[in-house]
């Protein structure tokens, strides 16, 4: 049974609302806060796209960063699930529509939820997965107001 890991699913609103610029903005939250942060994304392209986005958001703001595959040493780590199993992150923010294996290992787990119906079925997937590990995952409504 997983124990010790918070799990906390951001629930976006509006369909034009970004999950990505939403993971810039809680990374640089997390990192401001001293934690290392793990980006998980679902392929080597999207995690390029992120890498990408992390150096003009959020707007004004540096948020040191770099890629899991590049051996990275930087507070806030972008890859793949693959690549996870090599990081020491303390919190994980989850894009993918897989459920953190072995969540226990970290303290935080952020899963966003994309406001499009389609796409949230992994994400109702993900939360009972994490039930059923024993934790009792959270849930954040998230509006335009909090993104910008």
């Amino acid at each position: 049974m997983a124990t010790g890991c918070q799990v906390d699913f951001y629930v976006l609103q509006d369909e034009s609302l970004s999950t990505e610029v939403l993971s810039c903005r809680l990374a640089l939250m997390a990192w401001e806060q001293g934690h290392r942060i793990v980006v998980i994304t679902d392929s080597d392209a999207h995690s390029e796209r992120l890498d990408d986005l992390m150096w003009e958001n959020p707007p004004g703001r540096f948020l040191p960063h770099a890629r899991l595959a590049i051996q990275g040493s930087a507070p806030v780590l972008i890859g793949t699930m693959n690549q996870l199993a090599s990081s020491a992150g303390e919190v994980v923010i989850n894009l993918t529509s897989k459920a953190v294996p072995e969540p226990e290992r970290f303290q935080r787990l952020l899963e966003l939820v994309p406001a499009e119906e389609t796409q949230r079925k992994a994400s109702r997937e993900k939360f009972l997965a994490y039930r059923k590990l024993g934790l009792n995952p959270a849930s954040h409504e998230i509006n335009q107001k909090k993104t910008n």
